[in-house]
């Protein structure tokens, strides 16, 4: 068990940030042990060939091999520096990674749980040198298995970040906590979190935490426990429907009386999501997606509200009903 203690400045301080390079290092995770994201399998079918093929894969000698061992173990720290946007960029933050002192490298890969391998030993004995090829490494593995979903994925965590702020305006922190994983729990003011691998206690300097919703972290949370730039990584929402196409039909007497396009578009609107994503997911064109979603806004069943650079449609209680009336 691990437990954070918060003060009330701390608690004060929580936000919600993406990253793309907690996508990066988890979704390496999740190729080292495949057998434990079966939700991940129609990605991992299709991006393990190439990422072989290029010298990337599990078992090579890239350092991203040798940096994030299979199985609940330990991962430099420095691999997922803090962010502080809601629009990541994968070069603005390895510009982070790149900037990392040779010192904290050193006591980053002094906390592997596994041996060194050639490649984590020349970065030890050259840590600019390693961070220089671990940045290459980085923008390769985003290239191939990455950058083309990146588009559903960033819907997906946008769509948990409005989520999660919606429950901090009506609950608060204890709402927003306690919901966040089946692992963790929030209590007055300490924060735990079920890890068989990982135990102890942090207690927060005033930094407050950052959440960061990462797609390949399901089915766990990982943690970052430093007191000064604590974060936790948690799945989102949503993650199970991450690689499927449409969410199914529409009820037919909803259809009946909206029309199967509109019906459709609120059955895909479960989760909050952009005009581009309802394009991908249901085949329409991304101007006829725009002229239903205008008409169910002027009917008020959906609102749109802005999160980071997308606007998210959501769906309004009216909307609830209906499709509830209809099932």
């Amino acid at each position: 068990m691990l437990t954070i203690e918060f003060s009330a400045g701390d608690v004060a301080r929580i936000r919600i940030v993406l990253s793309c390079l907690w996508e990066v290092a988890s979704s390496f995770h999740v190729l080292q042990g495949p057998s434990g994201h079966a939700v991940q399998l129609p990605w991992l079918r299709r991006v393990t060939p190439r990422l072989a093929a290029a010298g990337l894969g599990p078992g090579g000698d890239s350092l991203l091999a040798g940096l994030i061992p299979p199985g609940p173990r330990y991962m430099p720290d420095f691999l997922t520096p803090p962010s502080s946007t809601l629009s990541p960029d994968i070069e603005a933050e390895l510009e982070i990674v790149l900037a990392t002192p040779p010192a904290t490298v050193r006591a980053d890969l002094d906390q592997l749980e596994v041996p060194f391998t050639p490649a984590v030993r020349a970065m030890y004995a050259d840590p600019a040198a390693g961070l220089a090829r671990l940045a290459g490494e980085i923008r390769s593995y985003w290239d191939i298995a990455l950058a083309a979903d990146w588009p559903r994925i960033r819907a997906l965590l946008e769509a948990e970040v409005f989520h999660r702020a919606r429950l901090l305006v009506e609950e608060g922190a204890a709402g927003l906590l306690n919901g966040l994983h089946d692992r963790i729990g929030w209590d007055e003011s300490t924060l735990s979190i079920a890890q068989k691998w990982c135990s102890g206690g942090t207690v927060l300097s005033g930094a407050g935490l950052l959440l960061v919703p990462s797609v390949f972290v399901w089915p766990a949370v990982r943690t970052v426990a430093s007191p000064e730039n604590p974060q936790l990584a948690y799945p989102p929402r949503g993650v199970g429907t991450l690689w499927e196409g449409a969410a199914g039909a529409p009820p037919e007497a909803l259809a009946a009386v909206i029309g199967k396009s509109r019906a459709q578009l609120l059955v895909e609107l479960e989760s909050p999501a952009s005009t581009t994503e309802l394009a991908r997911r249901t085949g329409m064109s991304a101007g006829g997606v725009s002229q239903h979603l205008g008409m169910l806004r002027a009917a008020g069943l959906i609102t749109a509200h802005r999160s980071g650079h997308a606007v998210l449609n959501v769906r309004t209680p009216a909307a609830e009903t209906l499709l509830a009336a209809a099932a």
